[in-house]
């Protein structure tokens, strides 16, 4: 194998959360009466943490009001936490694609600036018997993708060097993550964000590409 670690986001690699997360916002927004969003906008709002998210989609005039922004929060994370899984589902031939690095003793983990319980909830029901050195989410006290941090955590919990790992996502957090931890990185092409034709950038369009940069 190319690499001896790959670290994957979560959200738009991994699973396609996009309807369960939305459907979560447009709670806590229309218990306010709010206007609600599509899902195809909270594609271009995920990315950053639950509370950009909550932010991001209330009224702009809102935006700033920070009791108002705990609040949904708090509404957000009680609907999400209780019909996480509802619409959630792995991508095609990512299951398999885990599986098949796994085998091939390939060290892997999750990085993702989704709360840290969602992110553990979501791996091991997805993938089960998956032995990742490290699901990371945002946890507190520890800054978001891009900053490089959580890959020099996983790095030394796999006990692999800078040029032995690659990360794998679905946008420029990730890829700037990446750039700013001295690894390698992949993007995917059925993500939230549209990567392809982005400059420097490798782009895999489907499961088989990505096996095959990897291997």
């Amino acid at each position: 194998m190319k690499y001896k670690a790959v670290i994957f986001d979560l959200d738009g690699t991994l699973l396609d959360t996009i309807e369960d997360l939305g459907t979560a916002v447009n709670f806590a927004l229309e218990r306010r009466g709010f206007p609600l969003h599509s899902f195809a906008d909270y594609r271009q709002k995920v990315g950053h943490g639950i509370r950009n998210l909550v932010t991001v989609s209330l009224p702009f005039e809102k935006q700033s009001d920070e009791a108002l922004i705990d609040e949904c929060l708090a509404d957000f994370r009680e609907y999400y936490t209780g019909h996480i899984d509802v619409h959630t589902r792995p991508y095609p031939g990512m299951v398999e694609l885990v599986a098949r690095l796994d085998a091939e003793g390939v060290k892997m983990a999750i990085a993702s600036n989704k709360f840290q319980a969602g992110t553990e909830t979501l791996v091991a029901e997805f993938f089960p018997g998956i032995q990742f050195v490290a699901v990371l989410g945002n946890r507190e006290g520890f800054p978001l993708k891009p900053d490089p941090e959580i890959v020099g955590e996983v790095l030394r919990k796999a006990g692999c060097s800078r040029s032995e790992a690659v990360m794998i996502g679905d946008s420029m957090t990730d890829m700037k993550t990446a750039e700013n931890g001295g690894i390698d990185a992949i993007a995917v092409s059925w993500g939230y964000r549209q990567m392809e034709g982005t400059p420097g950038i490798t782009v895999a369009d489907s499961t088989s590409v990505l096996w095959q940069l990897l291997a």
